[in-house]
């Protein structure tokens, strides 16, 4: 995934960073702050970490892969941002080895729950390293999208097991470990005592739409964008939706 201010990867990030902007503009004026600490768990080379801290926030970005970070820190550097970013290795299950318990105003926890073992844990973790008033975004793959894209395919049998299975895999050549519906992220957001703000549908239909279409067609891909942003906030649409965004906050 590129930069999330870059055209062409907005039709994938463009719902969840201006869901997450706006938080952060929220949590600025209530901790009276301009700058505030920002963790972001299985954060990569920065996809949102380097807007973040282009913003003036200081970022900790704790991943299991050093050539993740590797590209993180050079990207950071190529967007001047060098000493708002600091690069962690470490992962979610042992996230208060590597950082301080309770020691941010906003915690990204974006495409983890899919591959930790336990994903309450995974959970738990990000919000326990929240200060007392802070910000949850949560974004992870959601089943619906999973099922459509594998039926629209023609891969009906594999579209049943998708919904069928516990963990939303339509077989054993499935890339992806676990797949959530909206409910069961907003349950196990609430088993941790945060009140979910908003849910959001990602990529409705950016997935579906052919590429060549959106680059070669004149104002197609503006068009795609605004429909995706209408979308994102209709609960019918979340069962349809690649991914998921959950806002959740602690008042």
């Amino acid at each position: 995934m590129s930069d999330p201010l870059r055209p062409r990867a907005s039709l994938r990030t463009a719902v969840v960073w201006d869901v997450l902007k706006d938080a952060l503009e929220r949590r600025v004026k209530a901790a009276g702050r301009d700058a505030l600490d920002v963790l972001d768990t299985g954060g990569g080379s920065g996809n949102f970490a380097v807007p973040v801290a282009r913003l003036g926030h200081r970022v900790t970005v704790v991943d299991p892969s050093p050539n993740a970070l590797f590209a993180l820190e050079r990207r950071a550097a190529e967007a001047g941002v060098a000493d708002r970013v600091r690069a962690v290795q470490g992962d979610a299950h042992g996230l208060f080895d590597v950082v301080e318990r309770g020691g941010y105003d906003t915690v990204l926890c974006h495409g983890v729950l899919e591959y930790v073992d336990d994903p309450a844990e995974g959970i738990r973790n990000a919000v326990d390293a929240l200060r007392p008033a802070g910000t949850l975004s949560l974004l992870a793959a959601g089943l619906g999208g999973a099922v459509l894209a594998r039926a629209l395919a023609g891969h009906f049998t594999e579209a049943h097991k998708a919904l069928t299975d516990p963990a939303g895999r339509w077989g054993e050549g499935d890339p992806m470990p676990r797949r959530f519906t909206a409910d069961q992220l907003t349950e196990l957001i609430a088993s941790t005592g945060l009140e979910v703000g908003s849910v959001h549908g990602v990529r409705v239909f950016a997935d579906l739409v052919p590429g060549v279409l959106v680059d070669t067609e004149p104002g197609a891909m503006d068009a795609l964008l605004k429909l995706e942003a209408a979308a994102a906030e209709q609960p019918a649409f979340h069962s349809v939706a690649t991914q998921l965004h959950v806002l959740a906050e602690r008042d």
